[in-house]
């Protein structure tokens, strides 16, 4: 089998893939994905796996904006990973996500996240669990009753907006320090602003988009810089109560929406999960946003058996709110080859400082807690600096957009 770049002329084939994994595709759906599609394979980010003229397998490699402690960075979103019925348990899905990976690191991206269907084939490619779409539903009388603490002037938006919307997440995400949330790049908000059936408003520092879901709303997207442009926004959602009874949001583990509302008690939430992957371990140290306050100095062992290239000792070093990490030792890594257990802890190499395959590693900076990954298996080796290495990763790491 051929692991090539997808072109416009695998598009039908790429459909044909997706209804036999995905199911059915509507005609919309499917016209808008030929408009989408031709602009990400021209750069690169659609790969196939083909037996012969067949195409077997694709993925996709989206181009994001993720924050990490409130600072944004590239980032590769994998979607739309399919292996056709025939193909399956024959190894074919790993070595796709081996090229994806790899992809991902020739297109410049430091860090990866993903929303599995199933958790093995991900985890064996260095993904961990690190963070979750939350969608909160909510009483629409509950938000109709958050008042609005001083005028705050809303405008219908639309394609023209792609650009502001994304200055907007920039400013927001930033001044948040919010770890996790991501952003489409403006071709794709054009394309989002475009939905007939949305309804879109923009304030100078907010944004709203949602949509009718039989008798409720659903919010595809809220995000606020301020408290006016917060009870403006979840208001006007609110202001259908008088029809829809709930909203269903994607919402922050901490949204200020949850501290508006005059009464809570019992929440009905569902958590989707993401997972998280570091492509190339100095890029991503050196990208991320830290607390301000805290200091770290310690050296740890990492092990990643499809990029050997963050397999060594390193030292990780953050101060002032920057990170570096530094190459003390290459080390051969544990395993190679698509059978590999990227998961498996180092069995070789230096034993100073604490020992984590990619998935800690990648858990760790996502702000999953050092007892955690220990007592999980994804840690082990020396402790003394793990209260530092907490401090320093620390985050609540969410998405309000699914993908």
């Amino acid at each position: 089998m051929e692991i090539r770049d997808l072109n416009p002329d695998d598009i039908d084939a790429v459909l044909d893939l997706r209804r036999r994994s995905f199911g059915p595709v509507s005609a919309a759906d499917a016209d808008r994905w030929r408009r989408a599609v031709p602009p990400v394979m021209a750069e690169g980010r659609y790969l196939g796996v083909l037996d012969g003229d067949r195409l077997a397998a694709s993925a996709r490699v989206r181009a994001f904006t993720q924050w990490w402690h409130g600072r944004p960075q590239p980032m590769a979103g994998i979607a739309g990973v399919t292996v056709n019925p025939e193909d399956r348990g024959k190894g074919v899905g790993s070595r796709l996500m081996r090229a994806v990976v790899d992809r991902a690191a020739e297109l410049g991206d430091a860090v990866s996240a993903l929303y599995p269907a199933t958790t093995p084939i991900y985890r064996a490619a260095g993904y961990e669990h690190a963070g979750a779409q939350r969608l909160m539903t909510l009483r629409a009388e509950a938000l109709r009753s958050i008042r609005p603490s001083e005028p705050v002037k809303l405008r219908r938006m639309g394609p023209a907006d792609a650009a502001e919307v994304v200055s907007v997440l920039h400013r927001a995400h930033g001044a948040a320090r919010a770890s996790g949330p991501v952003s489409w790049d403006e071709r794709t908000w054009a394309l989002w602003l475009a939905e007939e059936d949305d309804f879109l408003y923009l304030a100078e520092d907010g944004y709203v988009v949602y949509r009718w879901d039989g008798e409720d709303i659903r919010v595809v997207n809220l995000v606020a810089g301020s408290a006016p442009t917060a009870r403006a926004l979840w208001s006007l959602v609110g202001s259908s109560s008088s029809i829809a009874q709930h909203v269903t949001a994607p919402v922050a583990p901490d949204d200020p929406v949850l501290w508006l509302t005059r009464e809570r008690s019992k929440e009905k939430a569902t958590d989707v999960r993401w997972m998280f992957r570091v492509v190339d371990l100095a890029a991503a140290v050196a990208r991320r946003g830290y607390p301000a306050g805290v200091a770290l100095d310690a050296t740890v062992t990492v092990d990643d058996p499809l990029r050997p290239g963050n397999t060594g000792r390193w030292r990780l070093r953050v101060s002032g709110g920057e990170g570096a990490a530094t190459l003390l030792e290459a080390v051969t890594p544990a395993a190679d080859g698509p059978g590999a257990d990227v998961g498996a802890l180092p069995t070789a190499g230096p034993s100073e400082g604490p020992r984590l395959a990619i998935n800690g590693l990648s858990a760790l900076y996502a702000g999953i807690p050092t007892a955690t990954l220990r007592l999980s298996g994804l840690l082990s080796g020396d402790d003394r600096h793990d209260e530092a290495l907490d401090s320093a990763f620390t985050a609540r790491p969410y998405m309000l957009d699914y993908f």
